[in-house]
Formats: structure tokens, C-alpha cells, sequence
């Protein structure tokens, strides 16, 4: 089962040798980790995955490779004898709790009586004393309070289940995943452009060896400025009300720029980009700084990011006076106007799910503004707007 596991990892890209394989049949083969399989997820992918870069292919060939295994007893059949684990149970078990299984007949019966009772349920149900469900005092039940059943779900009320069947899927790290600080790490990679500036602080091994080969053996050490990432953003970050369901995965994305881009500077504005902005949420009707001052300070080479959602009436963006905090002499299209004639490369990330774009106007002329350069706030609108911006 391992060997069809590390050809699926090879074929889905991931650098695996014959080493790495061995060490997670030694990790088995001592039980450290045993009977779980998040546990099991966890400790492959340490053995086998040595690069972070290569997680999201693991993932997913662990997905592909375990997903006819999402049923306890197929994940029984394929990893552990029957005759084996049932002794194993066994001895575990005190002679009350041996009794208690036996009063329905065994382990078998109590599994019977479990497919029975999901044959004849109609519907999902969350109480009563016989259905299997979330609630109630069904021995079947999540929360039931009967000890002789089978837990169904992640938590238990009272811990007292002789069996639990727990369905848990592993996320391919696609389109629609949910983001954390380290996946948005690993795409805003895409945006690198590397330059060396700075003192000479850094050895530079392949000169060093050139240099003392002419120089007759003699060393003669050689030293370099560190390489950084020399691409310069503008993040721009939108705080209205409406982006409040939002503010945890763009605190990720605000995190993992501020850690991958050495060249950032970040401004926030409300619903859409007018004649300013601000640094200081709490200081923002006091020190604002004007778009037209950005755009005179900072060059054409900066790279232009905006985070909204981009709701909002339609007039806030093209009608004078549109904004709702403020009397705006231009409209917000005027300045994004602006903004596109000195920066060649703008995006607009959207934590709006994609479908749910066409049912607001307001998203619909901001996309157009954009001429098209809107992108979805998930792994893949971020791998596809940093490839945009790296162009």
C-alpha cells in the first residue's frame, strides 16, 4: 500500500527517493503513529516532503490515494487484519465494557444494528432516543448518552462511545481553498525579481574559486550584497463594513506581504480609491495622505495590488459626490484612471466567492476598470494575479 502511495507522490510531481520511504516504514514499524489517519497525514508528509513548495502536490496525491479509504471499514480491511485487530480491541477492554458490547450480541451485531438504522432513517436528525443523529440520547447519536453504540462525528459529549466513525477529508489545496499565511506566502513567490544591492556581505563561492585559481592557488576570497527580492507593491486595503466577514484572511494576506516583499507600502481607503488615503485606521480623518502625492513619490515600477470586495452602490464609483463619508470632487473612476496611467500593472484581489460577482454592479465596473484584472481572493486567483504582475 506505501509503494502505490510513493509511486502516486512521484507522479503528482513530488521529489520522493526510495530513502524517504524507508524511513516512513520505520516510523510504522515502530507505532509512531497508529489508528489515526490525520495523524498518519501529518507524519508521511514529514517524512516524505522536504521542501514546503511541494506540500499543496502532496496533499493532493494523498487525497487521490486515500479517498476510497474515507470508510472505517475499508480502512480496516486494507491496513489491519481482522483477526488481529479484533484480539487487539479486546484486550483493551475491561470486563464491564467487554459486557456491555456482548449485550447486543458482539461487535458485529452492534455494526448491524447501526446499518440497519441508517437504512431505515429518512432524514437527518438531531435528537430522540433512536435515530442516528447529532443529538439526544440515540446510542447512536454524536451526543448520545447510551455507551453501547456507535459515535457518529468528530466530538463526543461523554466520551463513553466502544466505537466512533468519524468521516474527515484531507483539502486539496486548489481553486477554492481556504487561505492561510503560508500558502499566501508560497504565491505571492511568484512576484520575485532579485537584485543585489547593499554592502558586500555575502561570500561568493563560485568567484572566490575562479579568483584563487588565478592567482595561483593563493586565496582570494570573493564578497557579494545579499540577494532580495527587489519588486516594489502598493498594497492598497479596503476597511469598509462590508469587509468585515473578511478581516481574518486579509490579515494573512497583509502578513505574508509585509514578510515576502522587502519594497511595500500599504494604504487603506473605504469602498473605492478617491483623492486619498490613509496608514492609521484610528487616525484617519487626520492624516490622510493625497493619491496624488502617491503618485508622484512612488514610480512606475511599483507593482499595484488592491483588496476589496468592491461592493458598494454604483454611484460611489462614477458619479462626484458618490462617496458616503465624504463630498469627493472627482469620482472614484477618475482616480483609478489615474492610477492606471502611471503603473502598468494593477490587479484587484476579491474575497467575494467568483460567482457571486455577476449579482453586483458595482463589482461589474469595477472588473471593467480593471480591464479585467480581477481576481478571486483564493490560491489560484493569487497564483494567477502574481504571475500577472511578474510578466
Amino acid at each position: 500500500m506505501l509503494i502505490n502511495f510513493f509511486h502516486g507522490l512521484r507522479d503528482a510531481g513530488v521529489p520522493v527517493t526510495t530513502r524517504e520511504l524507508l524511513d516512513l516504514m520505520e516510523g510504522m514499524k515502530r507505532h509512531i503513529v497508529f489508528g489515526s489517519m490525520e495523524d498518519f497525514y501529518f507524519f508521511s508528509r514529514t517524512c516524505m516532503v522536504k521542501d514546503e513548495k511541494y506540500f499543496d502536490r502532496f496533499d493532493k496525491a494523498f487525497g487521490l490515494h486515500f479517498k476510497d479509504l474515507e470508510a472505517l471499514d475499508d480502512v480496516i480491511e486494507a491496513l489491519i487484519p481482522d483477526d488481529w485487530l479484533r484480539s487487539e480491541f479486546m484486550k483493551n477492554l475491561s470486563e464491564e465494557e467487554k459486557a456491555k458490547i456482548e449485550s447486543l450480541g458482539g461487535l458485529e451485531k452492534l455494526i448491524e444494528e447501526f446499518k440497519k438504522r441508517l437504512e431505515e432513517q429518512q432524514k437527518r436528525h438531531q435528537g430522540g432516543s433512536k435515530w442516528i443523529g447529532t443529538g439526544g440520547t440515540s446510542p447512536f447519536g454524536q451526543e448520545g448518552y447510551h455507551p453501547e453504540g456507535v459515535r457518529v462525528g468528530p466530538n463526543g459529549r461523554n466520551k463513553k462511545a466502544v466505537k466512533v466513525w468519524d468521516k474527515r477529508d484531507f483539502k486539496n489545496l486548489d481553486d477554492s481553498v481556504e487561505l492561510g499565511t503560508r500558502n499566501i506566502k508560497i504565491a505571492m513567490r511568484r512576484l520575485r525579481k532579485f537584485a543585489r544591492t547593499g554592502a558586500a556581505d555575502e561570500l561568493d563561492l563560485d568567484d572566490t574559486i575562479r579568483s584563487t585559481a588565478r592567482n595561483a592557488g593563493l586565496l582570494d576570497i570573493k564578497m557579494v550584497p545579499e540577494r532580495h527580492n527587489a519588486v516594489k507593491v502598493l498594497l492598497f486595503l479596503d476597511v469598509g463594513g462590508s469587509m468585515d466577514p473578511h478581516v481574518k484572511v486579509c490579515e494573512e494576506l497583509f502578513s505574508a506581504a509585509r514578510t515576502e516583499f522587502k519594497h511595500l507600502e500599504y494604504f487603506y481607503f473605504h469602498n473605492f480609491i478617491y483623492e486619498s488615503v490613509w496608514k492609521n485606521n484610528i487616525r484617519r480623518h487626520n492624516e490622510r495622505t493625497p493619491v496624488l502625492d502617491i503618485l508622484h513619490k512612488y514610480s512606475h515600477d511599483y507593482k499595484v495590488v488592491f483588496v476589496g470586495d468592491a461592493s458598494m452602490s454604483p454611484y460611489e464609483i462614477v458619479q462626484p459626490g458618490g462617496s458616503v463619508e465624504h463630498w469627493n470632487d472627482e469620482s472614484g473612476e477618475a482616480w483609478m484612471r489615474r492610477l492606471k496611467e502611471v503603473y502598468d500593472k494593477l490587479v484587484w484581489l476579491n474575497p467575494v466567492p467568483e460567482d457571486e460577482w455577476q449579482y453586483t454592479q458595482s463589482v461589474s465596473i469595477t472588473h471593467q476598470l480593471l480591464e479585467g484584472k480581477m481576481y478571486p481572493l483564493t490560491l489560484k486567483g493569487l497564483e494567477e494575479s502574481m504571475a500577472y504582475l511578474s510578466k
